[in-house]
């Protein structure tokens, strides 16, 4: 009989337990939640959320950075978010921006190492990386890149060379309707190939196209709802599958393909001859192969490659497929920048000298960038030490998201805020720089492609637009839809490059 009812009570624990533990972790996670907002007594106001998801399910991840608006306008210019266990707080407004980025710069050094990134590149490379890592790492990086040409005559006269490539690739499309998405992109990452693995990559190179359309994807999938339900789950995420593990796969992919340039580097590498950044980097591993605190190894080397491939082709070939999308869509604008074109160069090929006498074309790049909104919210940061923002406590590690959306869509700063009007960067038919435009941040964190980016946007569009008239296709509408990622898009659309007599 006791035996009987011990059998019993195993089967009976065996069936409760799972759901008891199941029940305690919930209970457990909800009063943890509960207690950290009662116990952050100066923390910034914001919607209350859920146990466990916190704020997650408030954002609409199609269009995140236009949903969480409507939480500006009720909770202020400083507002906190809760994403699982992981703190945001939302800075809106001009000074607080300034506040942050500039002023209390030290405090916001930080980047947010969220699960997804230490999965796939830790505290690596340019992008993310904070304290010691990033400071070596940018200083490098800054310095070699103004080695390689930034900023001086020879970049620019590969990206003139580059535009003419893909004037070429446009005129065989012979006017009929085509895809520009990868044939900027190609030419676009052909300048910053160059300079960090020392060549440029044909248009018809397949194994470069299958990089491109992988860099397309892992920006895409980064910002998917199930990639960042990996930031709250990451332990139970790892047994599902999902959109998660197609990142990580591409990511490697992606990894693979530095390393394996990086292999080939060292197989011809002769030290005193530096034919790229690559080279540069492996004379500085071997510079600081004794120290063991330095981060230049080969991970990093990978991590600070990749971040340029990234950053160097995604941000600006995005900006000029907007830009394209706006002269279709804006015909009357088209023809102004066209017959500034012909009266100031004419045929001849677009340099950085010439920007200042191209007020209107100089405008309407702008107003592309501050339309297009590729970064919404900025490249996060994090707190690197407890400190105060507006008299509210923000606690070391808090992540910060300041309101590109909010700025650049500011009634009280632009005449026509939610329209294309070049006309917010002229003032008396010169170009006017204005204080809330922000593409690329500001402070000691700034983009630090800037300058090859301008470089890029100006020579490119204006090659486009000195060779071509854009037209929507006969049989297409085209529209401003975008396409969710860590960058705002345009989704995929088809558009004719008419040849200019």
């Amino acid at each position: 009989m006791l035996s009987s009812l011990g059998f019993l009570e195993a089967i009976f624990w065996s069936v409760l337990q799972p759901h008891v533990f199941l029940l305690g972790a919930v209970t457990f996670l909800f009063f943890a939640a509960f207690f950290r907002r009662r116990s952050q007594k100066n923390y910034p106001p914001g919607p209350p959320g859920q146990p466990i998801f916190g704020n997650f399910f408030h954002l609409d991840f199609k269009q995140s950075h236009l949903a969480i608006q409507q939480f500006v306008e009720k909770y202020g210019n400083i507002m906190q978010l809760e994403f699982g266990s992981l703190t945001s707080v939302l800075v809106t407004g001009l000074p607080l921006i300034k506040e942050v980025l500039m002023y209390k710069d030290k405090n916001f050094l930080g980047r947010p190492v969220t699960p997804l990134r230490e999965h796939g590149f830790k505290t690596n490379g340019l992008i993310m990386s904070t304290g010691q890592i990033w400071k070596e790492q940018r200083r490098f990086t800054l310095t070699t890149l103004r080695n390689f040409g930034l900023g001086k005559k020879s970049l620019e006269e590969r990206i003139q060379e580059e535009a003419q490539h893909l004037v070429q690739a446009i005129m065989e499309e012979n006017g009929q309707p085509f895809d520009p998405h990868f044939k900027i992109n190609n030419a676009v990452s052909n300048i910053i190939c160059s300079v960090t693995f020392g060549e440029r990559f044909e248009y018809q190179d397949d194994k470069f196209q299958k990089l491109l359309w992988l860099l397309d994807e892992v920006t895409y999938l980064e910002a998917s709802v199930t990639c960042q339900l990996f930031n709250i789950f990451p332990r139970v995420m790892n047994f599902l599958p999902g959109p998660h593990k197609k990142l990580f796969k591409y990511w490697e992919e992606l990894k693979l393909f530095v390393a394996q340039v990086v292999e080939k580097h060292k197989s011809d590498w002769i030290p005193a001859e530096t034919r790229d950044f690559i080279d540069a980097y492996l004379i500085e591993i071997e510079k600081h192969k004794s120290d063991t605190s330095s981060s230049f190894n080969e991970e990093n080397l990978i991590c600070s490659t990749l971040d340029l491939f990234f950053a160097g082709t995604e941000t600006t070939s995005t900006t000029l497929r907007w830009g394209l999308l706006y002269m279709a869509l804006n015909p009357e604008v088209q023809e102004k920048v066209q017959a500034e074109i012909d009266r100031v160069i004419g045929q001849s090929p677009p340099n950085m000298a010439v920007r200042e006498s191209m007020p209107y074309t100089n405008a309407v790049i702008h107003e592309v960038q501050r339309m297009g909104n590729i970064l919404p919210l900025n490249v996060p940061r994090a707190v690197v030490s407890d400190t105060t923002l507006a008299g509210y406590d923000l606690r070391k590690g808090t992540v910060i998201l300041t309101n590109l959306t909010a700025l650049h869509r500011d009634p009280a700063e632009w005449t026509t805020p939610n329209s294309f009007n070049p006309e917010h960067f002229l003032e008396n038919g010169q170009f006017k720089k204005r204080e809330s435009f922000l593409p690329f941040s500001i402070g000691k964190r700034v983009c630090l492609g800037e300058q090859l980016a301008r470089t890029e946007l100006f020579i490119f569009f204006t090659v486009f637009l000195q060779n071509f008239t854009f037209r929507p296709p006969d049989n297409e509408k085209l529209t401003e839809k975008f396409r969710m990622g860590l960058t705002i898009s345009p989704v995929k659309y088809h558009i004719r490059a008419i040849p200019r007599a």
